[in-house]
């Protein structure tokens, strides 16, 4: 339980709890196989492991929970029976470290929510209490129900307290939990993945679908529940585990687009798990493109930020959210976009940013050093992930800013497209004005010699860097 004045709150919201599914829904998968290796490394279960379990977790990673599965999992009460509880509690110990490794990314930064709002959180679960207790403690999940097998002279006696926490049976130990602790559901929360857990789900005032099943996705619908997917940001969807941009990344391969001549290298150089920030220059709006072709290489989704106005354009705007992207409103000085920022590298993801905020325009366009603004060097400051450079040049041979779409037409002579990706850059964090030199020296260090050059452009050339088409000075 919360206590008094953890979190930093008062008891404005003592009377609201979030309960959390364990399976599918914070964890990736089944906390089945985990759970296993440490019982027999215990001695309480044999080379063979629990008799099914091997395929019953298969299934139950594709599919979700089932009857069948479940009855089955009902039975273990009688296959525990004689387990050393002193054994059982040593191997949950040892589980839970590695349990933690598969939590999903934005299952964190979702539980820290409901601790600065002040609610208790609650695992609620069908795996036995001793087994997920550990786990639960380490995640910093303040308690937990769960299904309670029966002890007698320190060993499992092959029965329940209180009944199999599943279904119905869950939504019993739930109710009796909240009252007994004067948490009121109708201001609570419930987030899981099963068809089978919608009594709880019901009986919140704030029920969420995580990764749902096949069933529970067509309940929600109909209930208009909201759904999510915890690796992921909220208001990201997914079809058959596949959210939107790594499809779209698809159609940003060089071999797609074939009116633009990609070189991409130091590709590696992209963590291939794990959070890191990615500074891009900004010449052309088909950076987003070149950056995508150089990306899609990787496998990963990106989280980029862009301006709000993007966001504000009819069904743009909902493709936008749905691939994940940043808003950002300029000029209001909000700290809402790095708020979302970190939020985003907490869950583990890649973030993208132009540090110069908007593309050059004019002289400045041909200026051989990059300015950057400082929002980079603070959100690197307060994550400490590493700051991946990414330089881009040619773009805007492909789509001019005068342009409104991209010459998708020149395939026969397509310009030569520049993408490089360097090592981390070396920040001090302790000035934001030095780290931002820094990011942005180690960008133009990755921009072919040419760039470098100091020279005064044509006539024509001024005049496509402008969004009209045209310079002030022309009449």
């Amino acid at each position: 339980m919360v206590r008094p004045g953890s979190h930093g709150y008062g008891c404005s919201m003592a009377n609201a709890a979030a309960f959390f599914d364990l399976d599918r829904t914070l964890l990736r998968g089944a906390s089945g196989p985990i759970l296993q290796t440490h019982l027999k490394s215990a001695g309480l279960v044999g080379d063979r492991g629990l008799p099914g379990q091997e395929v019953f977790n298969r299934i139950y990673d594709v599919f979700g929970e089932n009857r069948i599965f479940m009855a089955a999992s009902k039975q273990l009460v009688r296959v525990a029976k004689g387990w050393d509880i002193a054994l059982v509690r040593e191997a949950a110990q040892k589980a839970a470290e590695p349990l933690l490794d598969i939590v999903q990314p934005y299952a964190r930064p979702l539980i820290q929510e409901h601790h600065d709002a002040g609610r208790t959180v609650v695992l609620a679960t069908t795996t036995p209490y001793e087994l997920v207790k550990p786990f639960a403690d380490l995640l910093g999940i303040d308690d937990v129900i769960a299904t309670r097998y029966g002890v007698s002279d320190g060993k499992f006696d092959g029965t329940f307290i209180d009944g199999f926490v599943w279904g119905k049976g869950k939504l019993a130990a739930v109710t009796a939990w909240a009252k007994q602790q004067n948490i009121d559901l109708r201001e609570s929360y419930a987030y899981s993945d099963s068809y089978f857990d919608a009594p709880l789900l019901g009986a919140v005032g704030n029920p969420f679908a995580i990764n749902p099943d096949l069933r529970l996705q067509g309940l929600a619908t109909l209930r208009r529940w909201p759904t999510r997917f915890l690796d992921a940001p909220s208001g990201v969807p997914k079809l058959l585990g596949i959210e939107p941009q790594m499809i779209v990344q698809q159609f940003f391969r060089s071999e797609v687009v074939r009116y633009a001549k990609f070189d991409i290298g130091g590709i590696e150089n992209i963590p291939a798990t794990g959070p890191a920030i990615l500074v891009l220059n900004h010449r052309s709006y088909f950076d987003v493109i070149a950056a995508g072709a150089a990306l899609v290489k990787r496998g990963r989704p990106v989280r980029v930020l862009a301006k709000k106005e993007l966001f504000d354009v009819p069904v743009l705007g909902q493709v936008f959210q749905a691939l994940g992207t940043i808003r950002v409103d300029r000029g209001t000085g909000s700290n809402e976009p790095l708020l979302a920022a970190a939020k985003a590298l907490e869950g583990g993801e890649l973030v993208a940013l132009f540090p110069q905020g908007t593309i050059p325009r004019g002289p400045a366009f041909f200026e051989p050093e990059l300015q950057g603004r400082h929002g980079v060097a603070r959100l690197a400051t307060q994550t400490k992930v590493p700051v991946i450079p990414i330089g881009m040049w040619g773009t805007e041979q492909v789509w001019p800013r005068n342009a409104k779409v991209p010459n998708a037409l020149n395939v026969l002579n397509p310009p030569p497209v520049r993408v490089r990706v360097g090592p981390p850059v070396d920040l001090v964090y302790d000035d934001v004005d030095a780290d931002t030199k820094r990011i942005m020296a180690a960008i133009m260090d990755l921009l072919p010699p040419e760039s470098r050059e100091r020279r005064t452009p044509t006539p024509e050339e001024l005049a496509k860097s402008y969004p009209s088409g045209k310079a002030p000075t022309d009449d």
